[in-house]
């Protein structure tokens, strides 16, 4: 029989590369796929890799995409880093996209630009709000707070989908279930004309600069770490694990719900049931296949949307299923995991005593 046996000193070298395998596998296995479908590979590769970064317009977009898996990614990093597992940043980019709707649909003819500031401040709160939820739990009653974030994703989606289908259901809007459109004076300013990518991915860029100084350069960022992965060593050192959670979990919260005011505010202009697209669960691959590192989140969170965009390309010119995008994102995400296990671990083979 076979066995998993720690490795005495696994390879630096390998388990930088091991993102870089997990895609050639991740590739790999797509070939197989699209021929198992009956589709040509070449074609399908191209959807996925080649499409997404065709053109000037086309980068437009996976910046758009981008955006919100570094927001969520970069939040969810502290956490995994402070052995906080906010598995629900699905669930705080819903609140957050609530609460910056809330914010928009007061807009009136007086109202002045400055309203973005309102929305996007908005959406941050309501998403540390969501998330603390998870944290009062976890330290007052030693609640695990994967199955709590989980669980209140479920409660944040049926909270939008009573508000679209309810009180703020638009009385224009011929029966459907969503809000009025926003006015202009609430849209994300957008970088340029006749583009869709709007100023969250400079701020998404000042994020990834602002979380490498915190997690790399301060002494907050190490207290965090410190008070997360060793609590006894904490208390020694003075540092406090309620802190570190809190500050974890908040802060995660935040990210997750800016993203989802910069989603409504930006490209969506309204509130509907398909606000949640599903950017919170990817971000948690984000962060793993950028090693829970700033930078290395933005590469991965580039190739996610490249995923993202490349599975809507399939389903209207290939005519596969929309399931087509999260098959390449779990297959990413299990090709990491066995990269990792290979790197850590090594086979043996056992061979039992006969009686």
């Amino acid at each position: 029989m076979l066995r998993l046996e720690p490795r005495p000193q696994p390879s630096k070298l390998m388990a930088l590369a091991s993102p870089l395998l997990a895609l050639l596998i991740t590739v790999v296995l797509g070939v197989i796929l699209f021929v198992s479908l009956g589709k040509d590979p070449s074609r399908g590769l191209q959807m996925f890799f080649w499409e997404p970064i065709r053109s000037v317009n086309a980068w437009s977009e996976l910046g758009l995409k981008a955006t919100p898996l570094v927001l969520i990614a970069l939040g969810l990093a502290v956490c995994f880093r402070a052995n906080v597992w906010n598995i629900g940043a699905e669930g705080q980019f819903i609140i957050g996209a609530l609460a910056g709707g809330f914010v928009a649909m007061q807009a009136d003819a007086n109202t002045g630009r400055i309203i973005v500031l309102w929305i996007l401040a908005a959406g941050m709160l309501g998403g540390m709000a969501w998330a603390a939820i998870t944290a009062l739990l976890r330290a007052r009653f030693n609640a695990n707070e994967i199955l709590v974030s989980l669980m209140l994703v479920y409660v944040a989606d049926l909270l939008l989908s009573y508000l679209v289908y309810g009180p703020w259901k638009d009385p224009q809007g011929f029966n459907f279930p969503q809000s009025v459109s926003f006015l202009a004076v609430t849209k994300i300013p957008r970088l340029f004309d006749g583009s869709r990518l709007n100023i969250g991915v400079l701020m998404a860029a000042g994020a990834v600069l602002g979380f490498w100084v915190l997690l790399f350069r301060s002494y907050a960022g190490f207290a965090l770490q410190v008070g997360g992965l060793a609590p006894a060593a904490a208390r020694y050192a003075g540092f406090s694990s309620t802190r570190a959670l809190w500050t974890a979990l908040l802060l995660s919260g935040a990210m997750a719900g800016l993203a989802g005011a910069l989603e409504v505010a930006g490209p969506l202009g309204q509130l509907t049931p398909y606000v949640p697209a599903g950017y919170g669960f990817a971000a948690i691959i984000v962060a793993f296949v950028g090693r829970l590192h700033p930078v290395g989140i933005v590469f991965s969170a580039i190739l996610m949307s490249m995923f993202y965009i490349g599975g809507e390309l399939a389903q209207t010119r290939l005519g596969l299923p929309k399931s087509i995008t999260g098959v390449f994102q779990g297959l990413l995400l299990f090709s990491l995991l066995a990269c990792d296990t290979l790197i850590n671990y090594r086979l043996r083979r056992t061979v039992s005593a006969r009686a």
